[in-house]
């Protein structure tokens, strides 16, 4: 049996594997070979469950467990990764199928340390000079008692001016802040949504902007369309995805293969930007 039969057999689709590796500390430079018995990393025991692999340069520890489960599964939590595989597999074999995937698991390596990364970036302060996210780009929040009260945007500056007097409250600036964006939003949202709908031939009756904490965007049988507003702090191409996606909807009102051949059809790249909306971070969206 060649290798690629092998995994083909014994190895789980990667689209069911959730794999986001990042190295343990003192593994990066490690020169140990893969054993059963136990060792240490940096002075520290390594429980008997733990394994070493050689990937290229670096080395990797995981933990195994044995299942009942019919194929290898792979996960990544607070202690790294878990490699979960049936009781008549060899480590040999387990290990073969790591070494496989040796491209992908280097690039979820670089995803997960990213997303490290920001997580440890500190929350938005509402503050004269802080930044937040509008069309896929940074914009500086600038505050002012100019004696009235409005929102501005200095496209030369990328600058938003928001005017309230000195007394006013956070939750006031956040109140002017989400009125544009929400302004801002339906402007965009109309436009894009013209824009598609044009392309592929539909017409929805109406659309509207929604709150929704699990869904981006909406769309009934007839015609009417919800957008999550928070969609502005992203990229058009993102915006132009949930858009394309809720009208393909007015042509195919399921996720079949000819649905996604209708998206695909206006917005070829759009699994690219499903994926980006798929793995943000929500916490680094301002809290409102």
């Amino acid at each position: 049996m060649s290798i690629r039969q092998f995994l083909r057999k014994k190895f789980a689709d990667p689209n069911q594997l959730a794999l986001l590796l990042d190295p343990l500390p003192g593994t990066e430079n490690a020169d140990h070979a893969s054993s059963p018995q136990a060792s240490t990393v940096s002075g520290t025991p390594i429980p008997p469950n733990r394994r070493r692999i050689h990937l290229d340069t670096l080395s990797l520890d995981y933990r195994l467990l044995r299942s009942k489960r019919r194929t290898i599964g792979f996960l990544i939590d607070d202690d790294g990764l878990r490699v979960t595989a049936p009781k008549w597999v060899t480590v040999a074999e387990i290990e073969l199928a790591i070494k496989s995937k040796q491209p992908w698991i280097f690039r979820k390596m670089n995803e997960q340390r990213e997303r490290s990364v920001r997580r440890l970036q500190p929350p938005m302060e509402w503050r004269d000079g802080a930044t937040l996210p509008f069309l896929g780009n940074d914009i500086v929040l600038r505050i002012a008692d100019r004696g009235n009260v409005g929102a501005r945007f200095d496209e030369s500056t990328n600058e938003l001016h928001i005017s309230l007097p000195a007394s006013s409250t956070e939750q006031q600036l956040k109140d002017r802040v989400q009125g544009w964006l929400q302004g801002e939003a339906k402007r965009v949202f109309a436009e894009r949504l013209d824009h598609y709908a044009a392309k592929l031939g539909v017409t929805y009756q109406r659309f509207s902007l929604s709150s929704a904490s699990t869904q981006w965007g909406a769309c009934t049988v007839d015609g009417r369309i919800r957008l999550n507003w928070r969609l502005v702090h992203f990229a058009l191409p993102n915006i132009d995805y949930v858009v394309a996606h809720e009208l393909s909807h007015l042509r195919e009102m399921n996720h079949g293969p000819h649905f996604w051949a209708t998206v695909q059809s206006v917005l070829p790249e759009f699994e690219s930007a499903r994926k980006a909306l798929r793995d943000h971070e929500p916490q680094k969206l301002p809290n409102f």
